[in-house]
Parts: C-alpha cells; structure tokens; sequence
C-alpha cells in the first residue's frame, strides 16, 4: 500500500527534460517512469510501460510509443464518438450525445460525456440533451432518467445532474446564462424540489427508488431492489448538494439573489445531514441509511467516497476514508482500483455473470474521476498520482479498446466493446493532475485542455 507525502508535487509540471531525468533516476523503484511530452507548447506528463531501469538512448522512444498509443486511441474513441454515438432525435433542436451502441440516452452519463468532449471545447450537446430531458418533464417536476428509447425508466428520476449540466454548458458558451431564464430556470427548480419529495422522515435526505435508479445497477444490498424507496444513499446527497450549489451559480448569474442565497443555505443544511446521518466514526466511513428501519447500512461501496468529492468531509474524515479504506488492498485499492464494492463484501465480485453492469466490485471510470478530484482537493497528490497512472494503464494498455467497465484484480474490460462513453476520462486523468485542472469546478471556467496539449480538434459529425 503506498501512500505518499499529502501536498507535495512530485516535480514541477514545467520542468525541462534534463530534470524529468533526474526524477527518474531518483524514483528507480517506481512502478513506472513518466516522460515529458512537450507539444502545442504545453507540458505533459504520461506514463510508460518501460521499467525503471530504460537506458538513456530508449527515453526519447519510450516518449514517442506512448505519444503514439494515447493518440491512436483517442482518434479511434473519437471516431467513435462521432460516427455512432451523435444521432438526431425528433423534436431536439440539434443532434443528441449517447455513449451507447443500443441508442439509449442515460442522466449522469451525459454529464460525463460532455466533461471528455469540453476537452476539445465542444459544448453543443450540453444544451440539446438538456433541453430534451427538461422539455419532457412532468407537471409535479419528474423527469426521467432515460428517453426510453430502449429502457425505459417512468418511475426513476433523473440523477441530480441537471443543473451542473446547465453550468457545464454555460460556462462554455461565454457564461451566458440566459439561454435558461425564460424556459428552463422554473423546470429546473420543480425538477430538484422534485427530489427532496422522496423524503418520508423530513430528515433531508431523499432516497433512491432503487439500485437501478442509482446508476450503480446491481448494487441491491446497498439500495435496494426497483421501487423500494428505502436507501438514503451517500451517493444521491452528494449530487444533490452538488445540484444546490449548481443552482446557486445560476441563480447568481440570473441576478435572482434570494434564490442564490437560498440555494446556497439549503447546500449548507444538506452537507451537515450528511455528516450527522451517514459518518460513522468507529468504522471511518459514510454508510447509506435505511429510511424504513432508521438504521445505516453497513457495507462499504465506492459511494461512500463521494463527499470527498464534493468536498464535505473534514480532513480527519477524509483521512480516514484514504487511509484506512481507499488504498486498503483488502478493501478497495486492488491491482486497478477503485472496486466499487469492498472486497470484503460478502456479494463481492468481478466480471459479469450474464452480462449485467457490475458495480459490486469492479472498476468503473466515472467514480474513478470523482475520487481522484476530490483526492487532489483534500491535498492527496501521491494517492491521486496513483489513480491516474493505474486508471489510464488500464484503460490504454491493458485493453485495446474502451472499455464500460474493468476487472479491478486484472485491468480486463468488460460491458460494451468499443464503449465511447464516460470511460473516455480515463485519458485525460493525468493531464488534470499535471495542469492542476478540474471540468467539475462549478466557479471555474473550462479549458479545452486535449485540444491545447495536444493541437487536435473533434471532428463533428455534418449536421
């Protein structure tokens, strides 16, 4: 298990070659050494399959394969992208962003596939999946989570990911907010007062109807089976406190000031529920809770890391969550992590059994991004170093395309083959940790980062 040093930078992201040298020379235990690439005038730091010990003549080709691999896969995943995964959809006002071969477009999934495309400065698909969603809502303020072109979800509501999509999208559009005063402000505020219904005790921690719902498929032992509505779930306050703050954000570009202060209060009372509810301090960790039984539920899945993410946790609880959880071997810091279950759950386990979406222990890119922002947040930098170097050698060395989802022992993909969905931040992972750069920072502006680093462009498809 290593855990380095919290708040030291390993080198300076701008340092010369003859200095990346040095740090390798001195870092000969390492797993893997790092190279600079230096393109479109910008420094980046990507690891190698070369073992420490690489002689000075194979650094420069040890650079250029891993140039040419990580180029190679993004052109094939962007290809992808815009040859199967943009489709028009009757009544959108432009075309629709899906990272499914089956066409089916999902919630949070399109907040992440429009992180990876903002890489490259493309925002289009912000607004008109957005305004698909939004303009289908129901009067009491329900949306669905799907468009049910093959899954179709009328009971489950659309994970509280709205509103940061908005900022997503605005921030990207010279923060014009206004696109969303006259339609779509209202349909935004029903649609998360919608959510903080699913709250039968009035404590302030809605639940999820189901696993399902919760995006984290099969995860039953933690959130139930569909239509139960009994899991206060870690995962759901975090969005939703997250959603508060979105919302905050544009009510203050709206020049709505009581509603931005209220947004901003309301954020504040739903962090202290989470801390007070869900924190066990005996075991460390943030555990769901059983509406019904009034009880938390004691099993230790990746969603219990999500207040590092939103940046609730206090540094004991965040030291604790690292410590004695995230980069236990026994629990969820595998040969690949994050599992998304601990591997001491007793349901346990990798692959699939027929061909479901497995979130009971393998490694899913997604969560992987989440937690690796907030580790850097928390001043975690070695443990973030970690993640990024193993997510990235999983995705690009370990398989020869993207994959869904990964075996958190091998590295092996599983689910869609080739996926050109969410997985794609698994590229992209380094580069944030080197540029000191998060697309999720809801008061920071966005940076076509691949687009600058590496001097290329998306190509859309023709309209």
């Amino acid at each position: 298990m290593l855990i380095g040093n919290r708040c030291k930078t390993l080198f300076c992201r701008l340092a010369p070659l003859t200095s990346l040298f040095e740090f390798i020379n001195a870092r000969r235990k390492s797993v893997a050494v790092r190279a600079i690439l230096l393109l479109a005038s910008f420094t980046v730091l990507i690891p190698t399959n070369a073992q420490t010990d690489i002689g000075e003549s194979n650094k420069n080709t040890a650079i250029a394969t891993e140039k040419a691999a990580l180029l190679a896969r993004l052109a094939s995943l962007n290809h992808d992208i815009a040859s199967r995964g943009i489709h028009d959809f009757p009544g959108a006002s432009g075309k629709l962003l899906t990272g499914y071969a089956y066409g089916e477009y999902y919630d949070w999934d399109l907040y992440f596939e429009n992180i990876y495309l903002s890489y490259y400065g493309v925002n289009k698909y912000d607004f008109t999946n957005f305004k698909v969603f939004l303009d289908r809502q129901r009067p009491d303020g329900f949306v669905s989570r799907t468009l049910g072109i093959t899954y179709s979800k009328p009971k489950q509501m659309f994970k509280p990911f709205l509103a940061q999509i908005a900022v997503l999208g605005s921030k990207q559009n010279g923060d014009d907010y206004e696109w969303l005063r006259d339609r779509y402000y209202e349909r935004l505020q029903k649609y998360l007062d919608r959510w903080f219904q699913y709250d039968s005790d009035g404590n302030g921690l809605p639940v999820w109807n189901s696993s399902d719902a919760s995006g984290m498929d099969n995860q039953i032992s933690r959130s139930g089976d569909l239509d139960t509505y009994e899991d206060e779930g870690v995962d759901l306050a975090c969005y939703l406190y997250r959603e508060l703050q979105a919302m905050e954000v544009i009510s203050g570009k709206l020049g709505k000031k009581a509603d931005q202060a209220n947004y901003k209060a309301r954020a504040a009372l739903l962090a202290s529920a989470i801390n007070k509810v869900f924190w066990d301090e005996k075991d460390g960790f943030y555990y769901d809770r059983n509406e019904r039984t009034g009880k938390r539920i004691l099993l230790k899945s990746v969603a219990g890391f999500m207040p590092l993410w939103v940046g609730i946790a206090s540094q004991h609880q965040a030291e604790r969550l690292v410590k004695d959880h995230l980069v236990n071997p026994n629990e969820f810091w595998l040969k690949y992590p994050v599992a998304t279950y601990a591997k001491t759950e007793p349901d346990f386990y990798e692959g699939t059994l027929d061909g479901e979406c497995n979130w009971r222990g393998t490694t899913w890119i997604p969560t992987n991004f989440m937690i690796f922002h907030g580790l850097i947040d928390y001043g975690y930098m070695d443990v973030a170093r970690q993640l990024a170097d193993k997510t990235y050698e999983m995705a690009l060395k370990k398989n020869p395309a993207t994959r869904e989802f990964y075996n958190s022992d091998t590295g092996s993909g599983n689910g869609m083959n080739p996926f050109w969905g969410w997985s794609s931040l698994a590229y992209v992972m380094q580069m944030d940790l080197n540029q000191r750069y998060n697309p999720m920072d809801l008061n920071a502006p966005l940076r076509p980062l691949v687009k600058q680093l590496f001097g290329i462009s998306f190509q859309e498809p023709a309209p």
